[in-house]
């Protein structure tokens, strides 16, 4: 069964939400993993920051166009967060998601929510590719790029730090075209079915 979610704007008690989820070792590395200093690594903002910062701050830092950030909800609650980092000038939009809830792992809602991201990056933001970055140890993210039609670009030799060793990480993508043939041929099965 497809998950819902939905996308929303990012409020400081999301990014609180954040902050206390990037704790755990376990959420950490599924997300970026942690700066070789210990912390643990956020694309776009520093939680810790962001709970202290003044409105313009908080919304200069969710307005910018180059760091797409959003909540993600399910059943009414806040269980993760997307964040698309554009490089406009390619037309390029790097992927990444993070379901915090622990509870909500491995039932679709990643899933729902790479969808909900893919749609935005190639309908709102009309971005050529979306890519992800995944590191060789998150089994889970892989598959699911890969059940999504992403395909394998590269990889990036001993990227991540982990565990006190480091690791390749995976570089797949996925291209305007392909993501429209994708939505073709989903409507394709739903109108058979039917």
């Amino acid at each position: 069964m497809q998950q819902k979610v939905i996308l929303n704007h990012v409020t400081r008690e999301d990014v609180s939400r954040i902050k206390v989820w990037l704790e755990d070792e376990e959420v950490s590395e599924t997300w970026f993993g942690r700066y070789s200093y210990g912390e643990p690594a956020h694309l776009g903002y520093h939680p810790a920051e962001m709970e202290e910062a003044s409105d313009e701050e908080f919304q200069r830092v969710f307005d910018d166009p180059k760091h797409q950030t959003l909540s993600i909800y399910a059943e009414g609650e806040h269980i993760g967060e997307v964040h698309i980092a554009i490089e406009e000038s390619l037309g390029d939009g790097q992927l990444s998601i993070l379901i915090g809830r622990k509870d909500m792992w491995h039932h679709g809602f990643g899933t729902a929510a790479a969808q909900a991201a893919l749609d935005l990056g190639f309908g709102e933001f009309g971005l050529f590719r979306v890519w992800v970055d995944i590191p060789e140890y998150n089994a889970a993210a892989k598959t699911l790029f890969e059940h999504l039609g992403f395909a394998h670009e590269g990889t990036l030799r001993k990227s991540r730090p982990h565990e006190g060793s480091r690791f390749d990480s995976v570089v797949m993508g996925m291209l305007a075209a392909e993501y429209t043939q994708k939505l073709q041929d989903r409507d394709s099965e739903v109108s058979h079915s039917v």
